[in-house]
């Protein structure tokens, strides 16, 4: 039976040549290549995958599921809607297993061990909103299932600048560190300072272009980020579709929060809310240099507009 269940392991992780994916050289083999093999010799370890076998039929298994990002496009807000369906298995913490290089040297069976108990039925899924904006993690994910479905949740890139920016203030303030004002940071020289990495993050149809070399658009699903904020029903509903789910989650299972300002859980009769660190406020700033910014991302939001065949309410 191990062996059998081994076997299955390894056929999910054996990436399988595709003439339409990306081109590679015969030539040469890539060092992620050279990566990937001994990624497969580490999960080919009899004992270590026996461990992860339990006497109830549960398992930790490979994501058959990835939310690869965006960083604060309400990833977190994501993971804890899906998980409110029977047939999803979510992984806890974010993993960083494909952007970390400590991690990734590990191998595919500690990629394994830190993934959830699930049963044969149910769909495992673990969430790096880093992964969407690292030039080496499409490859990764692809050498190891190119089958991978992936979802992607985005918000207005300007909000994500500030949002971005308010969670790194806040963490400097609880450890009492002194942190620069968000003008000094989106101004450099009198201009829109575009080096600013929280920008770039939001450039979305450059990180978007990486991940369309590896896997196609049909295996990518956006989630509205805005709108799951404002409504989360539909916009999970069509994440249950994408996902081949039954229909599972309802519109009861959700409910505005008026204290907090944002829609909480409702789970068989339990209620639940985001961790307190979510929904904060952004810091004010000055309408002109708001107007610049989102006036920055005009073209770059068009581009990704083109790319992806679908427009998004931003400004």
């Amino acid at each position: 039976m191990a062996a059998f269940l081994l076997g299955a392991v390894l056929l999910i992780v054996q990436p399988q040549i595709v003439p339409s994916r990306p081109a590679i050289n015969s030539n040469a083999e890539t060092s992620s290549q050279s990566v990937q093999r001994e990624l497969l010799k580490k999960t080919s370890q009899k004992n270590d995958f026996k461990e992860n076998i339990h006497s109830n039929g549960s398992c930790q298994q490979l994501p058959q599921t990835i939310i690869i990002g965006v960083r604060k496009g309400g990833t977190r807000a994501l993971l804890e809607m899906l998980s409110l369906h029977p047939d999803i298995a979510a992984a806890e913490s974010e993993v960083h297993f494909f952007d970390w290089e400590d991690h990734y040297r590990n191998g595919l069976q500690w990629y394994i061990n830190q993934m959830p108990l699930s049963y044969p039925h149910q769909i495992t899924v673990e969430k790096t909103p880093a992964y969407f904006t690292s030039p080496k993690v499409p490859e990764r994910v692809y050498n190891m299932n190119q089958s991978m479905r992936l979802l992607l949740i985005l918000r207005d890139p300007s909000e994500r600048v500030l949002s971005d920016y308010t969670q790194v203030f806040y963490n400097h303030m609880q450890k009492h560190k002194p942190y620069p004002s968000i003008e000094q940071f989106l101004i450099k020289n009198g201009k829109l300072n575009v080096d600013y990495k929280a920008i770039n993050r939001s450039l979305y149809y450059i990180h978007m272009q990486n991940w369309l070399k590896y896997f196609p658009l049909d295996h990518i699903h956006i989630v509205d980020g805005d709108k799951l904020i404002k409504d989360p029903f539909p916009e999970i509903e069509k994440v249950e579709r994408f996902l081949k789910l039954s229909p599972q989650i309802n519109a009861s299972n959700f409910y505005f929060n008026k204290t907090k300002g944002f829609y909480c859980l409702r789970d068989s009769g339990r209620e639940r809310c985001l961790h307190e660190s979510k929904g904060r406020a952004h810091p004010q700033v000055d309408t002109r240099l708001l107007e610049k910014l989102q006036e920055y991302f005009h073209e770059p939001n068009k581009k990704f507009f083109e790319l992806v065949g679908r427009t998004f309410d931003w400004h």
